[in-house]
Parts: structure tokens; sequence; C-alpha cells
């Protein structure tokens, strides 16, 4: 399945933002779908993961009642909606995915990776 992250951009902070993952060449309801970060300096950090069913979902701590992980199966694509943004978000965003029934925070556990979307907040 190939993967394409969008949606970044240059935001202030308490803005909110939609990421969208779209994916192409497979049957993208048989994979399970990871929303991962990688600021300047730091190792990628999980940020949430969503089940092929579209209901199973997990989130990183910092991530809990600010973002939202969703799916759309009957459009291929994944969303991640981060609310409430803060300079620390600043990233580089990912998607990834693979063929499971449920989300891993592992990035290891995931077979295909999109390119990511910048985002950036300002304070």
């Amino acid at each position: 399945v190939q993967l394409q992250a969008s949606g970044g951009g240059l935001v202030q902070a308490g803005d909110s933002l939609r990421l969208s993952c779209a994916a192409s060449g497979r049957t993208f309801r048989d994979y399970a779908v990871g929303w991962f970060r990688q600021a300047p300096g730091k190792e990628r950090e999980f940020v949430a993961a969503i089940g092929r069913r579209g209901y199973d979902t997990i989130y990183a701590e910092f991530a809990q009642g600010r973002f939202t992980i969703s799916r759309v199966n009957s459009e291929n694509t994944a969303y991640l909606q981060m609310n409430s943004v803060k300079p620390e978000d600043t990233a580089v965003y990912s998607c990834a995915a693979d063929k499971r029934m449920f989300g891993s925070s592992r990035s290891n556990e995931y077979d295909y990776w999109g390119q990511g979307t910048q985002v950036t907040v300002s304070s």
C-alpha cells in the first residue's frame, strides 16, 4: 500500500489542523494505521493509531484529549485531527500502515510508510 500524508502547515498555538493520510494500491480496510512524528534532533515518536475497523484507537499521552485519529475506508483515507496545538507539536508527521487488526504504538510493527508532512506551531 502506498501512503501520502498531507495537511501540514504553519499554525499558531491553540489552532487546529487536520492531517490526511491517503492510501492506494491495496485494500485499505485491511490495514491498521498509525501516525508518528519526528521533531528536529529527536527520535520518532508515536502519536496515535487506529485499527482496521475504525473504532479501536490508541494515543500517546500527549495526544490524549487534543488529537483524534479516524478513518474513512470508503475514501481510503485516515485522518489526524489536531486541536489546541502547542509549539512542542512542531514536527514532521508521518502515517504508516500494517496489515493487522489493531493499531500499534511501535513503529517497527508497520511495514508501509508515507512521506511526512511538516507541522510548525508558532507561539
